[in-house]
């Protein structure tokens, strides 16, 4: 039987990405897609959710609004610098016919954890608002979350938007440091793998050669391969969330290791840091699998195959 998925997500090129790939994954059952505040406006990341689903024939899956903005200190910037002042890189998908879930996004998870038979999954690949407001208002439903899988953070390679922080903790450093102190079984996919993750030119180009659906994906992709070129300084995309959601489909694909994990919450240079003890295993209750160590290779051609795969399914 499939895994029942959930994506928290703030679409976002790489979100987009990830989205594709859990559809074209017969491994998980993608039940429901929330959204948050991020790398655009609430409004937008929600508009966006529901046009990725609708390219890849699938306006059935519900998408449900979340948190606008961060829980303590509103998020300082957006980041249309990478993805487009609207978020898919420039590129304007077709709107859905679906509209969106009148239920806030907390409400909709509570209700799939509640009601699901079998342990859900949630991939978290945007600033961890609605999954700590989760924990704080429904602790019962967290409480049968089956895996939380979470792309943000890092152990020992610094930041990406700021020196010390990556994105989408940094985001919001309330929230992350609510969940990863946590009792819930969580992964960590952080900078440390997916900055080595890189999807080249050749990868994009199998994908949209497939058909309409993967040109649209790599159109979406264009102006994230120039960010990374500049960022990076590689020849192709870091698709960090892409990775979390593979770890999600395929668990044991990242090599972790238990670690205590806290985050900087602090107004000064550190905020959004992801603070890993990386002296011991952990045995405490609260400690996080962090994920260390990645075939780098492997993740990537399984991205590249998958998408290539949704354009091969009978309509």
């Amino acid at each position: 039987m499939p895994t029942p998925l959930a994506i928290d997500t703030d679409p976002g090129i790489d979100d987009a990405l990830a989205i594709l790939l859990a559809l074209a994954s017969p491994e998980v059952d993608l039940k429901l897609v929330t959204t948050v505040h991020g790398n655009v406006d609430l409004a937008r990341t929600t508009e966006n959710a529901l046009r990725v689903l609708h390219l890849a024939g699938r306006s059935d899956v519900p998408v449900a609004a979340g948190a606008h903005d961060s829980l303590v200190h509103p998020q300082p910037e957006r980041a249309g610098h990478v993805h487009g002042t609207a978020g898919l890189g420039g590129v304007e998908l077709p709107p859905s016919p679906a509209a969106v879930d009148p239920r806030p996004a907390v409400v909709a998870l509570t209700e799939l954890l509640t009601a699901s038979p079998e342990p859900v999954t949630i991939v978290a690949i945007g600033p961890l608002t609605n999954i700590a407001l989760l924990l704080r208002v429904h602790p019962a439903a967290a409480a049968r979350i089956g895996r939380l899988v979470i792309m943000g953070g890092s152990a020992a390679r610094g930041g990406n938007v700021t020196a010390a922080a990556e994105f989408n903790v940094w985001a919001d450093a309330e929230a992350a440091q609510a969940v990863l102190t946590s009792t819930l079984p969580t992964v960590l996919v952080g900078l440390d793998v997916t900055l080595p993750t890189v999807l080249d030119e050749d990868g994009i180009a199998r994908f949209a050669a497939a058909g309409p659906i993967g040109a649209r994906a790599a159109a979406i992709l264009q102006q994230y391969v120039d960010h990374a070129r500049t960022a990076y300084g590689t020849t192709g995309v870091v698709v960090h969330d892409a990775l979390a959601v593979t770890e999600a489909i395929l668990p044991g694909t990242l090599g972790t290791v238990r670690r205590d994990v806290v985050v900087d919450t602090g107004l000064g240079f550190g905020r959004g840091q992801t603070l890993v003890d990386r002296r011991t295993v952990s045995t405490a209750p609260t400690a996080v699998e962090v994920a260390e160590h990645v075939d780098s290779a492997a993740a990537v051609e399984f991205l590249v195959s998958r998408l290539a795969s949704l354009d091969a399914r009978p309509v």
